[in-house]
Protein backbone atom coordinates (compact mmCIF):
# COMPACT_ATOMS: atom_id res chain seq x y z
CA UNK A 1 0.00 0.00 0.00
CA UNK A 2 0.96 3.26 -0.43
CA UNK A 3 0.99 5.02 2.42
CA UNK A 4 3.03 5.17 5.52
CA UNK A 5 2.67 6.84 9.24
CA UNK A 6 3.00 9.92 11.10
CA UNK A 7 2.15 11.62 14.19
CA UNK A 8 -1.12 13.78 14.28
CA UNK A 9 0.48 16.84 15.27
CA UNK A 10 3.07 16.77 12.30
CA UNK A 11 -0.56 17.47 9.70
CA UNK A 12 -2.23 20.36 8.76
CA UNK A 13 -4.89 21.61 6.47
CA UNK A 14 -4.41 20.48 3.14
CA UNK A 15 -2.09 17.64 3.78
CA UNK A 16 -3.93 14.00 3.17
CA UNK A 17 -4.69 11.42 5.76
CA UNK A 18 -6.57 8.56 5.87
CA UNK A 19 -9.68 8.13 7.55
CA UNK A 20 -11.56 4.42 7.47
CA UNK A 21 -9.43 3.24 5.37
CA UNK A 22 -10.02 5.98 2.82
CA UNK A 23 -7.85 8.89 1.61
CA UNK A 24 -8.58 12.51 2.56
CA UNK A 25 -7.95 15.84 2.30
CA UNK A 26 -7.73 17.89 5.88
CA UNK A 27 -9.73 20.74 5.50
CA UNK A 28 -10.09 21.78 8.80
CA UNK A 29 -7.74 20.97 11.73
CA UNK A 30 -7.75 22.14 15.36
CA UNK A 31 -6.25 21.08 18.45
CA UNK A 32 -7.54 21.13 22.31
CA UNK A 33 -5.35 21.91 25.33
CA UNK A 34 -4.48 18.92 27.30
CA UNK A 35 -6.83 18.18 30.42
CA UNK A 36 -5.97 17.36 33.74
CA UNK A 37 -5.22 13.74 33.34
CA UNK A 38 -4.89 13.20 29.42
CA UNK A 39 -2.41 15.07 26.46
CA UNK A 40 -3.96 17.37 23.86
CA UNK A 41 -6.62 16.29 21.19
CA UNK A 42 -6.85 17.11 17.79
CA UNK A 43 -9.65 16.98 15.74
CA UNK A 44 -9.56 16.42 11.96
CA UNK A 45 -12.31 17.74 9.49
CA UNK A 46 -11.53 15.86 5.89
CA UNK A 47 -13.42 15.18 2.32
CA UNK A 48 -12.57 12.23 0.37
CA UNK A 49 -9.93 12.70 -2.21
CA UNK A 50 -11.83 10.21 -4.71
CA UNK A 51 -15.34 10.04 -3.30
CA UNK A 52 -16.12 13.73 -2.12
CA UNK A 53 -17.45 12.75 1.37
CA UNK A 54 -17.12 14.64 4.68
CA UNK A 55 -15.18 12.60 7.64
CA UNK A 56 -13.58 13.47 10.90
CA UNK A 57 -11.59 12.03 13.18
CA UNK A 58 -10.54 12.92 16.96
CA UNK A 59 -7.15 11.64 17.89
CA UNK A 60 -4.44 12.66 20.55
CA UNK A 61 -1.67 15.22 18.61
CA UNK A 62 0.97 12.33 19.39
CA UNK A 63 -0.98 9.35 18.14
CA UNK A 64 0.36 7.44 15.09
CA UNK A 65 -2.12 7.64 12.39
CA UNK A 66 -1.96 6.50 8.32
CA UNK A 67 -1.20 9.14 5.24
CA UNK A 68 -1.42 8.33 2.01
CA UNK A 69 0.59 9.05 -0.90
CA UNK A 70 -1.16 10.65 -3.67
CA UNK A 71 0.39 11.57 -6.81
CA UNK A 72 -0.22 14.10 -9.15
CA UNK A 73 0.38 13.11 -12.43
CA UNK A 74 0.23 14.13 -15.98
CA UNK A 75 -2.36 12.57 -18.92
CA UNK A 76 -3.23 13.08 -22.52
CA UNK A 77 -6.73 11.97 -23.50
CA UNK A 78 -7.01 9.57 -26.33
CA UNK A 79 -10.61 8.94 -26.66
CA UNK A 80 -14.00 10.45 -24.82
CA UNK A 81 -17.17 8.19 -25.08
CA UNK A 82 -20.33 8.03 -23.18
CA UNK A 83 -18.99 9.79 -20.01
CA UNK A 84 -15.78 7.96 -19.86
CA UNK A 85 -12.12 9.34 -21.17
CA UNK A 86 -9.20 7.10 -22.09
CA UNK A 87 -6.13 8.60 -21.29
CA UNK A 88 -1.95 8.00 -21.54
CA UNK A 89 0.26 8.53 -18.36
CA UNK A 90 2.75 10.97 -19.82
CA UNK A 91 5.28 9.01 -17.60
CA UNK A 92 4.90 5.26 -17.91
CA UNK A 93 2.30 5.51 -21.18
CA UNK A 94 0.03 3.18 -19.52
CA UNK A 95 -3.18 3.41 -20.91
CA UNK A 96 -6.63 2.92 -18.75
CA UNK A 97 -10.27 4.36 -18.47
CA UNK A 98 -11.66 6.93 -16.48
CA UNK A 99 -14.80 8.43 -15.38
CA UNK A 100 -15.21 11.88 -17.01
CA UNK A 101 -16.67 14.66 -14.55
CA UNK A 102 -16.00 17.52 -17.02
CA UNK A 103 -17.87 17.50 -20.61
CA UNK A 104 -15.34 19.55 -22.14
CA UNK A 105 -12.43 17.81 -22.94
CA UNK A 106 -11.47 16.10 -26.15
CA UNK A 107 -8.89 13.56 -28.00
CA UNK A 108 -5.37 15.23 -27.30
CA UNK A 109 -6.49 17.39 -24.19
CA UNK A 110 -3.50 17.29 -21.45
CA UNK A 111 -4.39 16.93 -18.36
CA UNK A 112 -3.94 16.77 -14.33
CA UNK A 113 -4.57 13.67 -12.45
CA UNK A 114 -4.62 12.64 -8.69
CA UNK A 115 -3.74 8.60 -8.53
CA UNK A 116 -3.65 6.70 -5.17
CA UNK A 117 -3.15 2.88 -5.77
CA UNK A 118 -5.97 2.06 -8.32
CA UNK A 119 -8.30 5.12 -8.08
CA UNK A 120 -7.69 7.89 -10.13
CA UNK A 121 -9.12 11.65 -10.30
CA UNK A 122 -8.87 14.54 -12.99
CA UNK A 123 -7.89 18.04 -11.07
Amino acid sequence: MARQQSQVRELDEGSYVMIDDVPCKITGYSTAKPGKHGSAKARIEATGVFDGQKRSLSQPVDAKIWVPIINRKQGQVIDVRDGEIQVMDLETYDNFVMRADEENLSADDEIEFLEYEDQRKII
